[in-house]
C-alpha cells in the first residue's frame, strides 16, 4: 500500500489561521454558492469594501480563494481544492503513524 506525503504543516498552519476569524468565514460560506464580486459581498455581509478586501486577500494568499478582474471589480470564487487539503490533513493528524513505538519514552 503506498504511503501518503507527509502532511505539509506550514501550509496547514497558514490555512488554519486564515480560518480562525468568524467573517472569513461568512465569506467562504457566501463563496459556496458561486463567484461573488466584492460588492456584492458588501451587501450581503453587511462590511465595508476595504475590509472585506482585507480578508479576501489573506483567504487568497492560503489558497482558499481565487480572484479574477472584471473592470473595476474584483470577483472570488472558492478553491474547494484547498478545503479537500486541509480536510486530509486534519484527518491525517487524528491517525496514528504507522513504525512509531506505542512504548511512551522516558525521560531522564
Amino acid at each position: 500500500m503506498p504511503t501518503a506525503a507527509p502532511p505539509d504543516l506550514d501550509t496547514l498552519a497558514l490555512r488554519l489561521k486564515a480560518l480562525s476569524d468568524p467573517l472569513r468565514l461568512k465569506i467562504l460560506d457566501r463563496l459556496r454558492g458561486g463567484e461573488h464580486c466584492v460588492c456584492e459581498l458588501t451587501d450581503a455581509l453587511g462590511q465595508s469594501q476595504s475590509l472585506l478586501s482585507f480578508h479576501l486577500k489573506t483567504l487568497k494568499d492560503a489558497g482558499f480563494v481565487s480572484d479574477r478582474r472584471d473592470g473595476r471589480w474584483m470577483h472570488y470564487a472558492l478553491n474547494p481544492e484547498a478545503m479537500r487539503d486541509v480536510e486530509a490533513l486534519l484527518r491525517s493528524l487524528g491517525r496514528r503513524r504507522s513504525g512509531r513505538s506505542r512504548t511512551p519514552l522516558r525521560c531522564a
